[in-house]
């Protein structure tokens, strides 16, 4: 894992919407480099720790010294290398069927993003990579042999990229692309970046073929969906996200298992009608404070959202989820 220190975001205010205890048994969905966890076993909870990326299971393992509770009996940290997407079914392969708590960072790591290899970030050249899990269709594979209309819906269903075709055709032209650097500067070219502009403009279309290349927000979608199938009566779930398109996923689906959505006006009585609430007491959404900003500037776009599971029965999750389309209408990309 990269020698750069990860500042886990948000830290005291997850902690605090979680209330972890003795006894309390809690699911870290994005371990990383453990800074939820750590703090989460400090306060003497048993925690179940997801990360498809195989560099932060073996950090782990390189360092049992600051790990004890892997090597407790029974142990209070159990380590899962899998998808937070697949919690239910790792759970219950564990023997555990509820949880106090689930966290979830949603996005990608510092780590992944310090380390040039692992072709996250324009700002170190690197190959062109971008798994998570590093296997799969690498973002490489995806530019490099994608259609030029599905690139282009990518950049803007992703990127929110309003001349996603414009990129799309400097793209196909540009081709073989294999470095995380040739890449950016054909976005630039295409989009007319002047240097010393506030904000790159490789930034949109690099998060949004990260999120296709890794599913995140179908992974996002079902982890969600899991935390309401595990949680207990009262158990807590919180939610970091980092960007528009995460936080409206997490917002809509509190909106609707809290029963928040249920009429659209105030002259419309209220009917009971679907299923129950599955979820209450839903917190308002908690950004940084002024000194976390100034102690880590890549907190600045995180978001929390929490809230306390009810009574309910989770809710059917064989309908198909909404469609990733931020398009607004009657607009359409250049």
């Amino acid at each position: 894992m990269s020698a750069a220190p990860h500042i886990p975001v948000l830290l005291e205010e997850v902690v605090a919407a979680l209330e972890p205890g003795e006894g309390t048994v809690l699911v870290d969905a994005t371990f990383g480099a453990g800074g939820y966890t750590r703090r989460l076993l400090d306060a003497g909870a048993t925690v179940h720790a997801f990360d498809r990326d195989p560099d932060a299971i073996a950090a782990v393992h390189a360092n049992p010294e600051c790990w004890p509770e892997l090597a407790m009996d029974p142990p209070r940290l159990v380590l899962h290398p899998r998808r937070f997407s697949e919690m239910v079914e790792a759970l219950r392969d564990a023997g555990v069927a509820t949880v106090d708590g689930v966290v979830a960072d949603i996005g990608v790591s510092s780590m992944q993003l310090d380390q040039a290899q692992r072709g996250f970030a324009f700002a170190l050249d690197g190959p062109l990579d971008m798994r998570m899990s590093q296997d799969g269709i690498s973002a490489a594979d995806f530019v490099n042999e994608g259609e030029e209309s599905a690139i282009a819906d990518v950049l803007y269903l992703y990127g929110e990229e309003r001349q996603s075709r414009r990129v799309a055709r400097a793209i196909v032209a540009a081709r073989p692309l294999t470095t995380t650097g040739q890449l950016a500067q054909v976005i630039r070219k295409a989009l007319g970046h002047r240097p010393g502009a506030p904000k790159d403009p490789a930034t949109r279309s690099f998060q949004a073929i990260r999120i296709h290349v890794n599913g995140e927000l179908d992974e996002l979608e079902a982890a969600l969906a899991g935390a309401e199938e595990l949680l207990c009566e009262g158990g807590r779930l919180a939610v970091v996200t980092f960007h528009s398109l995460e936080d409206r996923i997490v917002k809509r689906f509190l909106k609707d298992a809290s029963g928040q959505g249920q009429t659209t006006s105030r002259h419309v009585p209220l009917v009971a009608s679907g299923p129950a609430a599955t979820f209450a007491g839903v917190a308002k959404p908690v950004k940084p404070s002024p000194a976390e900003l100034d102690a880590n500037p890549r907190s600045r776009s995180a978001t929390l959202r929490s809230a306390r599971r009810s009574a309910a029965p989770a809710r059917s999750t064989s309908a198909p989820s909404a469609p990733h389309d931020v398009r607004k209408p009657g607009r359409k990309s250049a």
